[in-house]
């Protein structure tokens, strides 16, 4: 039914590799399922990797042009939509790369980026509720009492986490571990913080496996909750994952 993607950060071999592993077949520049499949977009398509432009481009085709996918935002989706609104954001974290790829097209194609990027984030929703609301996906996971509702509570949970407002030494935010107390029957699928394996705790799944930082990048098959993972071609940053032990 659905094919739920991680985090790909511009990581476009990984994701051609990843969705052809998974049984899609690429025709005009999208995968395309034999059986229908769809597949769903955990956020942060853009950043750090190599071809971010190439992969959010193809996911506003499936999603906007197609209606064949499903995608949230995630927090770095959320800050390149805010940086093309002209907002002063700081390129920095990642943003830098996407920046200079975008810099590096002509104005025709600026404005094209621009504009399908701005269509896909603003067509989106900040979560979404599939199979009759038993399957739950958003960027880095939400609470039980917070699915079916909007605030800006609600939109800083679901894009930074259950953050603490307190900062690692590496200036990253310090994120309680929300899953351990997730008793909901819905499936939530998420990514964000990255982990060596894909986490499955209670009713919930994480499926950042950190391609962008050199490890691997996940599927999940829904509802057979079957995992599929390829090999990144980027460097291995060990520093860059979590550990819940």
């Amino acid at each position: 039914m659905f094919d739920i993607i991680g985090d790909i950060h511009g990581c476009n071999t990984e994701f051609i590799q990843l969705t052809k592993e998974m049984g899609y077949i690429w025709e005009k520049n999208v995968p395309i399922h034999p059986e229908g499949r769809m597949l769903v977009f955990v956020g942060d398509l853009a950043d750090r990797g190599p071809n971010s432009i190439e992969v959010m481009e193809t996911v506003w085709r499936l999603v906007v042009e197609q209606n064949m996918a499903h995608y949230v935002p995630g927090n770095h989706c959320d800050k390149l939509y805010r940086f093309f609104l002209g907002r002063n954001v700081q390129i920095t974290h990642g943003l830098e790369t996407t920046v200079a790829e975008y810099e590096n097209l002509s104005n025709d194609e600026q404005q094209l980026v621009r504009t399908h990027f701005m269509e896909l984030y603003e067509q989106s929703s900040l979560y979404v509720q599939l199979d009759s609301g038993n399957l739950v996906v958003a960027h880095a996971g939400i609470k039980e009492d917070y699915i079916g509702k909007n605030s800006k509570k609600v939109k800083t949970f679901v894009l930074y986490g259950d953050i603490t407002g307190e900062k690692h030494p590496d200036g990253s935010p310090v994120r309680r571990d929300w899953a351990q107390h997730y008793r909901g029957q819905a499936w939530i699928v998420y990514g964000h913080t990255p982990v060596k394996s894909p986490r499955k705790v209670n009713h919930t799944y994480n499926i950042d496996t950190g391609a962008v930082f050199g490890n691997k990048l996940t599927g999940l098959r829904y509802p057979d909750m079957k995992l599929y993972s390829v090999p990144s071609s980027m460097p291995y940053v060990p520093e860059k994952f979590r550990s819940f032990d």
